[in-house]
């Protein structure tokens, strides 16, 4: 192993690494080398000392040898995943070993150097791992902030319907199945996904959430799954995938249904098998996720046009739990909106009056296309405006009392669903005044589906 990394800057942070390997020339230069990169180090002459070591001892990372006597590489680092699950283990193997390697990473072993390795080759390795746990942290410590601000999710509404929600997220989420979660635009899928994983096994573990629909077809696999320096133009670095930033715990795949068609067969093979490969990598290695999905489209009408896999619709819908729009469950609008009071203004009490009778009778009779989320941009906007609480109808916003209300809706006869939802999308270009990716970021979907939604409209009235 050559000793070319020895005027390399040192990382960030170093690693505390357990080093087990039985060539005594090499226990004596990583006793030497590894603390000059930084990290501290212990060495171990064999497997079984190694597994005492960790019995006793956590690390951040664990630098195993394939081939040794007694216990193996590969059995060291199935007892080192059941002892210290958050301990990456990167395998040293002979050339004539490759096979055992890639092995090693179908057990969770982070990546393998091929013997003999040159020591910038290991830091440069190395230096992933720290990446890796720095990133992990930092989402432990968003999720830590976000229950100390904002305790447990908590699903608002005391209707039979929410009820129902409620039930479905008991009775699924110790189980471990893969969950879709249906529901118009704005009823709060994020915070069903998000019940879902704190009532789960996963719960300590990280909640990553993406929203397929922001990311840009290019990046999407990328940010997925990681990728490697030099994959391709502007990988400057190494990336880590988000999926394997969320290992252990649960991933939330929000907007499903815009993924792209290109993605929707890697992504099957990740919940098939477990197995994820950076883009740039040969080698794949696996993730102990959970998945859950959200979509407000119509899957199956989208299996039938084409535009969706129809054995992913079947992988990733083994249990449904449908939300219901807020116009269906009126009876909750007062207490959502005395939650939001309380979220937005710091000095609302529980106990105080949050809302005088008219602004809660405005709010009862609004059709709510935008749904929770609608509510929400209302209540911020009185919130901000009100100088005292109890918050008043006057302290609405104009555009929201221009708008009509329910009784009125009902005056015209029955509107369809497409007729709400295109008028929640033109009031929200209203509000923005014609800014369509303003729009799109408030209507919580993806700017391709707003155009999507537009060219549908146009077409159907040119029909007409």
């Amino acid at each position: 192993m050559s000793k070319s990394a020895k005027d390399s800057s040192k990382p960030r942070d170093g690693l505390k690494i357990l080093f087990a390997d039985d060539e005594r020339s090499l226990q004596e230069l990583m006793k030497n080398e590894l603390p000059r990169m930084g990290h501290q180090v212990t060495v171990c002459p064999d497997g079984m000392t190694a597994v005492a070591a960790l019995e006793v001892n956590t690390y951040d990372c664990l630098l195993v040898d394939l081939d040794m006597p007694g216990m193996s590489g590969i059995e060291v680092i199935a007892k080192a995943k059941e002892l210290s699950p958050d301990t990456e283990a990167v395998v040293l193997t002979g050339k004539g070993s490759m096979q055992t390697a890639v092995e090693a990473l179908r057990h969770g072993a982070f990546d393998y150097l091929t013997k003999p390795c040159k020591l910038v080759e290991l830091q440069a390795l190395l230096a992933k791992v720290a990446d890796k746990r720095e990133l992990t942290n930092k989402y432990r410590a968003l999720e830590r902030r976000l229950h100390r601000i904002e305790g447990r999710t908590r699903l608002v509404g005391k209707s039979k319907r929410m009820q129902r929600v409620r039930e479905l997220i008991a009775k699924v989420a110790p189980t471990g199945s893969t969950v879709l979660i249906l529901g118009e635009t704005g009823t709060g899928k994020e915070l069903v996904a998000r019940a879902v994983h704190e009532q789960s096994l996963r719960a300590d573990k990280p909640f990553v959430a993406v929203n397929c629909g922001a990311l840009p077809e290019a990046l999407i696999e990328s940010e997925l799954f990681g990728h490697r320096k030099g994959a391709f133009t502007g990988a400057d670095e190494h990336r880590v995938g988000l999926f394997e930033v969320a290992h252990g715990g649960t991933v939330f795949l929000d907007e499903i249904g815009e993924l792209p068609k290109s993605m929707q067969a890697k992504l099957l093979r990740v919940l098939e098998s477990g197995d994820v490969r950076r883009v740039g990598d040969n080698d794949s290695f696996q993730v102990d996720v959970r998945v859950v999905c959200a979509t407000h489209r119509d899957l199956e009408e989208m299996v039938h046009e084409g535009d969706f896999r129809e054995d992913l619709m079947f992988r990733i819908n083994t249990f449904e739990v449908h939300i219901p729009p807020l116009r269906d469950r009126l009876d909750d609008v007062p207490e959502l909106a005395r939650h939001l009071v309380l979220r937005f203004r710091q000095d609302a009490r529980p106990e105080d009056e949050l809302l005088t009778e008219d602004a809660i009778e405005r709010l009862v009779s609004h059709v709510w296309p935008g749904n929770v989320r609608e509510l929400a941009n209302v209540i911020e906007h009185a919130a901000i405006l009100c100088e005292q609480l109890p918050l008043r109808a006057d302290d609405l916003p104009d555009q929201f009392l221009s708008r009509r209300l329910r009784s009125e809706v009902k005056s015209l006869g029955p509107i369809s669903l497409r007729d709400l939802e295109m008028k929640a999308i033109h009031d929200a270009l209203d509000r923005h005044a014609g800014n369509k990716p303003a729009a799109a970021e408030e209507l919580g979907v993806s700017l391709k589906t707003l155009y999507n939604k537009l060219n549908q409209s146009s077409a159907a009235d040119k029909a007409a």
